[in-house]
Order: C-alpha cells, then sequence, then structure tokens
C-alpha cells in the first residue's frame, strides 16, 4: 500500500474531497506543491485539483488524513497512461511507414501512422481511465487520521 498525507478540502455526505499536501520537497527547489522548477509548471500554473473519496474516518473539512492505494493499481495506471501510447506510436509509425514504402515520401506515411497510433493511445487510455473510475481497487481510500505539516514554498 502506497501511503500519502492530504487535508479534507469538503465534505458531501459520505464523501471527501482532498487534496495531497507533501510532506518533504522534491529538492530541486524547496517547494512541496507541485514542480517549481519546470517550464510547464510556471506556464500552467499548477492547479491541485483533487479527488473524491469515501469518508470512512468521518473527517471534517480541515483535517489531515493519510490515504492509501494498492502498489499493483499504481503500476496497472502507469502502465496504461505510459506504456501503451507509446507501443501504439511505435506500431503506428510501423504500419505507416510500410505502407507507403512503395511511394514517394515514405517518412510522411511513417508520421501519419505514428499521430494515428497516439490518438489511438489516448482513445483507449481515455477508456481505461473511465472503465477503473468504478473500480474500487483504484480508488485511495482514508487508512487513518494524520497531522498537519506547514508546507513551505519555493520562493521563485
Amino acid at each position: 500500500m502506497i501511503e500519502e498525507q492530504a487535508v479534507v478540502v469538503a465534505v458531501e455526505g459520505d464523501r471527501a474531497h482532498l487534496e495531497i499536501r507533501r510532506n518533504a520537497p522534491c529538492g530541486l527547489c524547496g517547494t512541496t506543491q507541485g514542480c517549481g522548477v519546470s517550464l510547464w509548471g510556471r506556464l500552467f500554473k499548477r492547479n491541485s485539483g483533487g479527488f473524491w473519496t469515501s469518508n470512512a474516518l468521518q473527517a471534517k473539512v480541515g483535517e489531515a488524513v493519510i490515504i492509501g492505494i494498492e502498489e499493483g493499481a499504481l503500476l496497472a495506471g502507469s502502465l496504461t497512461a505510459y506504456l501503451i501510447p507509446l507501443v501504439l506510436v511505435c506500431i503506428g509509425a510501423f504500419i505507416g511507414s510500410g505502407a507507403s514504402a512503395s511511394r514517394v515520401g515514405g517518412d510522411a506515411g511513417a508520421v501519419i501512422g505514428a499521430l494515428a497510433g497516439l490518438f489511438a493511445g489516448f482513445v483507449w487510455v481515455k477508456f481505461q481511465t473511465q472503465r477503473r473510475e468504478t473500480d474500487g481497487r483504484y480508488q485511495p481510500v482514508m487508512l487513518r487520521r494524520g497531522e498537519l505539516v506547514s508546507i513551505r514554498h519555493c520562493s521563485r
């Protein structure tokens, strides 16, 4: 079980909306709230978003809780999100290259095939994500109450 600390930001009935609070910075700039170094983080202003889960501990708004998710679920989600699109890009490029080998501009076929494979990978990930939203194995659960830790932000 992989554990992380979260804070309850809203409660509706038997469900709680949680946001992750990092206990330790990554070491690059000392931030605990997303990546403060990356260009993408600065351009898109990281939005934590949070998530909803069952409020098994009857936690109240502002309380810290420890949440957990099974290692296998995290591994399966990572493989789905990263490996499947990569494999489909390669397969699409291979098929596109073979299909346009006899024509002039064979590289264009490989590019079109790779883009088609990437699109198919995104569709696959979207389908798998929707299917897993209802599967309890892929949902984080509240394990126990935690304690709030002060969060230090990067000064950049």
